[in-house]
This record gives structure tokens, C-alpha cells and sequence, in this order.
């Protein structure tokens, strides 16, 4: 059953121009499902660096509302450490990935959607939903807010790449 919404979510989406490969993508989010979230950060980079751009917004945007998720879930971790983590990782990865995914915002609004309906099929076994339901659900409407904020500032967002030399496709 698993495979198989998969293998319906990646034909979805494979035919869409721009949006993350979701079948490879969501393979590739399957490989690290119960890892620190971290993880997706370090597999973006990498898929980054590698040329898979696509994935690598997938992988990322996963990763963020992951990591969104875990350290709502448990305040009492210093932070100096996970939280830190996370900030470091955003600028030094979520720069280059989002320079790209800016570039064409109805893809990055659809992988966004993909990111959604994965982490809603394929809960996080390292932050369970069942055990951090709060957390789980103001991650999730974080991600769905910023989704939002986004669709409403097209024209802004292009006219500011584009003043900042920064390509629009």
C-alpha cells in the first residue's frame, strides 16, 4: 500500500515541469526516515553539488519542516546545539537551494505541496506525530503559511531576483 501511494504521488508529479522528481525524491526522503533531521539537510546539499536540484528542494524543504518539527517538540535542548545546527545549515544550505527554487515558484509552490502530502503519509519516527502532536501540527501549518505567503508575492518575488541579478525561469 505504501509503495504504491508512492509510486501514484511520483507519476504525479513526474509529470509536472520543474517540480521535484517525486519518486526520486520520496525514495531518497524514505533512505532517511528516523535519522536526526539534519540529515535531509546534508542529502541536499549533497544532491545540490551533484546537479539535482530538483530533489535537492524536495529533500531540503522536508528536512526544514523536520528539523521545524523536532525543535518545537523539545524546547529543553540547549541552544547552542540543535537549534544552532539548524540555523547554520539553512543559511549554508537552504542559500544555494533556494536561490534556485525562488527561480520558478509555481514548481517550488508544488514541491512544497509534495513535501506536505509526503510528511502526512510517511510520519517522522524521529519526532512521532503520535508523541508530539503540537509540535507536528504547528511545524505543519508553519510550512502551509509560508506555501501561502508565497503564492500572494510572485511579481515581488521575481522583480527583486531580478533586480539582484538572479534568474527568473
Amino acid at each position: 500500500m505504501e509503495r504504491r501511494r508512492l509510486l501514484i504521488a511520483g507519476l504525479a508529479c513526474a509529470s509536472l515541469p520543474g517540480v521535484a522528481r517525486a519518486q526520486n525524491a520520496a525514495a531518497l526522503a524514505r533512505e532517511y526516515q528516523g535519522l536526526h533531521p539534519a540529515t535531509y539537510y546534508v542529502a541536499a546539499d549533497r544532491l545540490m553539488q551533484a546537479g539535482q536540484r530538483d530533489d535537492a528542494v524536495f529533500i531540503f524543504y522536508l528536512g526544514q519542516l523536520r528539523f521545524r518539527t523536532h525543535l518545537a517538540a523539545r524546547p529543553e535542548l540547549p541552544r547552542d546545539r540543535d537549534a544552532a545546527v539548524f540555523a547554520s545549515l539553512s543559511e549554508r544550505v537552504g542559500r544555494p537551494v533556494n536561490e534556485y527554487a525562488f527561480g520558478d515558484m509555481p514548481a517550488l509552490l508544488r514541491t512544497l505541496d509534495a513535501v506536505m502530502v509526503y510528511d502526512r503519509e510517511n510520519p517522522d519516527p524521529f519526532t512521532p506525530a503520535a508523541t508530539y502532536p503540537d509540535a507536528t501540527r504547528s511545524a505543519c501549518e508553519g510550512m502551509a503559511q509560508f506555501r501561502t505567503n508565497l503564492a500572494g508575492r510572485f511579481d515581488e518575488i521575481r522583480r527583486l531576483r531580478a533586480a539582484n541579478g538572479l534568474e527568473n525561469r
